[in-house]
């Protein structure tokens, strides 16, 4: 739960489930809600896999996903997990010998689809592969691959065929002696994963892994997905959530850290308020946010940094910030720290400034919390 005595409407009560690990990363419980990605490189192309997902880890990815469709792709996972910053969880379809191959070649997590996989004793096989070699197991439940029986069933994909299928193959890992498991129940439809993840989340006690599938574009795909995610989120949903957009997976981190950021359920790095800008504007806030954006996504301490055009709303916005710009005239502004005004500055100067303040706060930040850590 995130407790805020003093603003009690901000609280989140989390879900209680079960703990699990993916690989070094605790999935449920107290842990942290965890941001993944996927890569979209061909996997037996090992350098250039590598190299996304380094650049994924170096966003704030905790996990990575890796597809592997075929023989070279599990090959090439040997030497990808073992390069690999951050734990790898092996995407199978279809054909559960590649799961085993994964789990042999060191994923720490399979994800395997029970409308794919095959019948129960190739599921055995993979549980037992899965034992053998210390991976957990996600069950990725996806509308799109229901089961033929949930299907006749239902008539259509629908929430309740969605958990009905998840719960079957929870029951088939059970059976197997198989705790080590986390689950999703995946639509592209936000109305159709938000009722299926809320009957899931009544139904069972294991990590869930939020995501809306296939949520389309930079920008559709994030706000289909904030919609969806940060919905369930607010209502105390989700363990580990991905992001699924036709984009960078860099940008699927990003925004996974945005959602979590909004609700306070997860902090890294700056937080940026800033206005939409208008005529009142002392300077070009537009440009100043781009440009900040990307001279501070080295900065992994959690702060908030408000930089707004006028002083209609800048200096209240300045007083619940660690560090403010607001616009005046004549070329300059006002430089707000711990909400307090402490001194004007030309407009260009500003940039450079704001991420000097930045950087030295986070320097303070950080000297704080080692000190305290010392102290324990």
């Amino acid at each position: 739960m995130s407790l805020n005595p003093v603003r009690p409407w901000r609280n989140i009560e989390r879900r209680k489930s079960r703990q699990i690990r993916v690989g070094k990363v605790l999935v449920g419980g107290d842990a942290p809600i965890s941001v993944q990605t996927m890569t979209n490189t061909i996997t037996s192309d090992v350098k250039a896999t590598i190299e996304q997902i380094q650049r994924a880890a170096i966003a704030g990815a905790d996990i990575v996903r890796v597809s592997t469709p075929d023989v070279a792709s599990t090959k090439a996972l040997r030497e990808i997990c073992a390069e690999s910053p951050v734990p790898i969880v092996a995407d199978i379809h279809f054909h559960y010998k590649r799961a085993i191959e994964a789990a042999e070649a060191g994923a720490a997590c399979l994800r395997i689809n029970p409308g794919n996989i095959g019948d129960a004793a190739r599921v055995r096989e993979v549980v037992q592969a899965a034992k053998d070699h210390g991976c957990s197991i996600r069950i990725g439940v996806n509308a799109g691959s229901l089961e033929k029986h949930l299907l006749d069933k239902y008539g259509e994909p629908c929430p309740n065929a969605m958990v009905e299928s998840g719960l079957e193959h929870i029951r088939l890992l059970e059976d197997n002696d198989f705790l080590e498991y986390k689950i999703s129940v995946k639509a592209s439809d936000v109305f159709m994963a938000a009722a299926a993840y809320q009957q899931l989340a009544d139904a069972t006690d294991a990590p869930i892994h939020l995501g809306i599938t296939e949520a389309g574009g930079l920008v559709s795909g994030t706000v289909k997905s904030a919609i969806g995610l940060g919905n369930l989120l607010w209502m105390g949903i989700g363990d580990t959530i991905r992001v699924s957009l036709s984009a960078d997976p860099v940008e699927e981190v990003k925004v996974g850290f945005e959602i979590l950021k909004s609700l306070g359920l997860r902090h890294r790095g700056v937080t940026i308020i800033s206005c939409p800008s208008c005529a009142r504007q002392g300077f070009d806030v537009i440009k100043t946010v781009s440009m900040l954006e990307e001279r501070l996504a080295h900065v992994t301490t959690s702060m908030s940094l408000s930089i707004i055009g006028c002083v209609v709303n800048g200096p209240g916005e300045a007083l619940m910030t660690d560090i403010g710009f607001t616009g005046g005239g004549a070329g300059s502004g006002m430089v707000y720290l711990a909400g307090r005004q402490s001194h004007k500055l030309s407009n260009d100067q500003m940039i450079d400034h704001i991420v000097e303040q930045v950087e030295k706060k986070a320097a303070e930040i950080e000297a704080a919390k080692a000190a305290e850590e010392a102290a324990e």
